[in-house]
C-alpha cells in the first residue's frame, strides 16, 4: 500500500498540512469572523494587530477602486461603500489573509526539500497571499456593486477555493522545480 501511494507523497503532504493548519487555526484563534469583538490566540489579544491590518487592506482596496470609480467611500477605516448604489462591504480581521499565510507556512514546512529552499520560498507564498487577497477583495467589491446578491457566492465559495487552488499551483512549482532538483542531485 505504501509503495502505491509513494507517487502521491507530495500531494498527500500538501493536503494533510493544509487541513492540519486549517483546523489548528480554527481551534486556537478565537474571535468573531464577522469582525466584531476581540481576536485572541492562546489567550494573547491580537485584536489591535488584526484591526490595523484590516484597515490597511481596506485602504489599499479603496485606492485601487478609486482609480476607476470615484463613487467609493471609506469610513471607520474598514468600510467600503459605493455612494451611487449604496452597496458596501466591511473588511474585517478574517479578510487579512493572515490565516492563509499561516497555512502556507505549514504547507512549506511539511514539504520535501532543503530547508534553505523552503525558507526562501515561504515569502513568495506570503507575497502571493497578500496580492491575491487584495485582488480578491477588490473583485468582490466591484462585482457586488451592482449585484449584491453575488457576495456570498464570490466571498464564501469562489475566491476562497481559488485561493487554495493557487496555493496548490504555487506549491507544485516549488515541488517540481526546486525540491525535486535537489532530490534528484542527491540520488545521482
Amino acid at each position: 500500500m505504501i509503495n502505491r501511494l509513494r507517487p502521491y507523497e507530495g500531494i498527500i503532504r500538501f493536503v494533510v498540512a493544509m487541513l492540519a493548519a486549517n483546523y489548528f487555526w480554527k481551534f486556537t484563534v478565537i474571535g468573531d469572523e464577522d469582525g466584531h469583538g476581540a481576536v485572541s490566540w492562546f489567550g494573547l489579544d491580537l485584536t489591535w494587530y488584526f484591526d490595523r491590518l484590516a484597515d490597511h487592506i481596506a485602504g489599499v482596496v479603496y485606492t485601487m477602486i478609486g482609480w476607476a470609480d470615484d463613487a467609493i467611500t471609506l469610513t471607520d477605516g474598514n468600510r467600503l461603500r459605493f455612494t451611487d448604489t449604496g452597496v458596501g462591504i466591511s473588511i474585517v480581521w478574517g479578510c487579512t489573509a493572515i490565516k492563509q499565510s499561516f497555512i502556507w507556512l505549514v504547507i512549506m514546512l511539511a514539504a520535501r526539500g532543503r530547508w534553505v529552499d523552503k525558507l526562501a520560498y515561504i515569502p513568495v507564498g506570503w507575497l502571493f497571499a497578500y496580492a491575491f487577497n487584495l485582488l480578491r477583495i477588490y473583485l468582490v467589491a466591484v462585482l457586488t456593486k451592482h449585484h449584491p446578491e453575488w457576495f456570498e457566492l464570490l466571498h464564501t465559495y469562489l475566491f476562497k477555493y481559488l485561493f487554495y487552488g493557487c496555493f496548490f499551483v504555487l506549491w507544485l512549482l516549488y515541488d517540481e522545480y526546486i525540491a525535486s532538483r535537489h532530490i534528484s542531485d542527491n540520488n545521482a
